[in-house]
């Protein structure tokens, strides 16, 4: 939502669904599409993930899917460049299986704090 608005340009405040939880967020008129297409995609990808089974904790499953979600633009912005190095996708899985694992470590050791 990089796009610059209209001069005088009101931002509206819009109620958003994701995950069975209301969110209120702030966007311009400009940006509404975008965001909305943001937040059906967060939406299904947290609905993915907690269908799954294995991660249930609503903070978890959004700091799962905002990885997933980082590795498909970083592979992305890899794609786009000529001189970009294949990538290895069993390499990739491993390291977010690692990645997924470390979190629930820390989050572990934050449920014992609260």
């Amino acid at each position: 939502m990089t796009t610059r608005p209209p001069a005088g340009e009101k931002p509206l405040q819009l109620d958003v669904s994701i995950l069975g939880r209301e969110y209120k967020v702030a966007c311009k008129e400009s940006e509404r599409a975008e965001l909305m297409q943001a937040v059906a995609l967060l939406d299904a990808r947290m609905r993915e993930i907690r269908d799954t089974g294995k991660v249930a904790a609503i903070d978890r499953i959004a700091v799962m899917a905002a990885l997933n979600l980082a590795h498909e633009v970083l592979r992305a912005r890899a794609g786009t460049k000529s001189h970009a190095a294949p990538i290895d996708d069993a390499r990739a899985q491993r390291r977010i299986h690692s990645m997924q694992s470390a979190i629930d470590q820390l989050m572990a050791g934050q449920d014992k704090l609260l």
